[in-house]
């Protein structure tokens, strides 16, 4: 008797939200990702460096997914090895928050805010990537002398793949 009025009281609840209809509704089985091909991501890291180089910079690029998974990590030859580190935090966050880091310098000031989670940093250097509005990762460097010059060779990375990004959209 326990054991029917509890299935019936779970058959209840189930349809009042709506979950017996589930396969019902028009929410598909399964949904499909767009990711960046190791080659786009390493163009962009790539672009990133020689960017800063040109600048007389040598800093450390990390191209992390859409899950916030490092897919390119380059560090040039006399860039820091704390800037490795630093250059995947600034990509996690960009890619996260779907915005540039230096956006987000001012965002977040308490003392138990957001901007305290481990992998966040609020720091100007990482640029989202994103293709048809939707963000598919981030790029983060780090080393330069600004988080400015960090963000300007993030954002070349990115404007060097841009079109392609757009184009593949379609």
């Amino acid at each position: 008797m326990r054991s029917t009025l509890s299935t019936l009281m779970l058959t209840a609840a189930m349809a009042a939200t709506g979950l017996t209809n589930a396969a019902e509704t028009d929410q598909p089985v399964m949904v499909e990702l767009k990711r960046l091909s190791m080659d786009t991501a390493l163009t962009i890291a790539k672009t990133a460096i020689d960017t800063c180089r040109q600048q007389g910079v040598q800093v450390s690029v990390t191209v992390v997914d859409r899950g916030g998974h490092p897919q390119v990590v380059l560090r040039d030859v006399l860039a820091m090895d704390l800037s490795l580190e630093v250059s995947y935090r600034k990509a996690y966050t960009a890619m996260t928050f779907a915005s540039n880091t230096s956006a987000l310098e001012d965002r977040f000031t308490g003392p138990f805010s957001v901007g305290k989670v481990e992998k966040v940093l609020l720091s100007a250097g990482g640029v989202p990537i994103q293709a048809s509005g939707e963000t598919i990762g981030g790029v983060g460097v780090s080393g330069a002398p600004s988080g400015e010059t960090d963000e300007n060779c993030a954002q070349a990375g990115v404007d060097a793949v841009e079109m392609d990004l757009e184009m593949a959209s379609f």
